[in-house]
């Protein structure tokens, strides 16, 4: 509720967000951080951030990994899965998976250290991610239909 000059309460029209995980994937292993400073804090998470104005999902993808990771996506960038997420009160959340394979050789950096606390290539599975993690990621791991994601 938002109070007006008059001192009367109006109820806020609020929307669903957009995010974008993307499953970088390196020799079968997946690339997960630890957020800090935001929604999430403490979980892990897949890199990945909110769809901005007249952007592509894929758009979305490469830049988000190159401003969070440092790596630059330079092959295809596909549709892996799509999930929708009420984290609290504040954030309800549509995230759109995407995929992303990279060479043996590629490093993940920690650009940005005040909302991550580092990156690591973890093997894949509800059994192997640790926990807590982060709801759309642990939906995605959850997955036993044919939609589930498989690196």
């Amino acid at each position: 509720r938002v109070r007006t000059m008059g001192g009367d309460s109006a109820a806020v029209k609020r929307w669903p967000r957009v995010g974008v995980g993307v499953l970088i994937v390196k020799e079968g292993k997946v690339l997960i951080g630890k957020r800090k400073g935001s929604h999430g804090a403490g979980q892990y998470a897949l890199p990945g951030g909110k769809l901005e104005w007249r952007e592509t999902w894929e758009q979305c993808a490469r830049r988000e990994i190159l401003e969070e990771t440092g790596i630059e996506l330079t092959g295809d960038v596909t549709y892996a899965y799509t999930c929708e997420a009420v984290i609290d009160d504040d954030n309800h959340w549509i995230t759109v998976f995407m995929r992303a394979d990279v060479p043996a050789d590629t490093t993940a950096v920690n650009t940005e250290p005040d909302k991550c606390e580092g990156w690591e290539w973890m093997e894949w599975g509800d059994d192997k991610v640790p926990t807590p993690r982060f709801l759309p990621l642990d939906t995605i791991l959850k997955e036993t239909g044919p939609r589930r994601f498989e690196p």
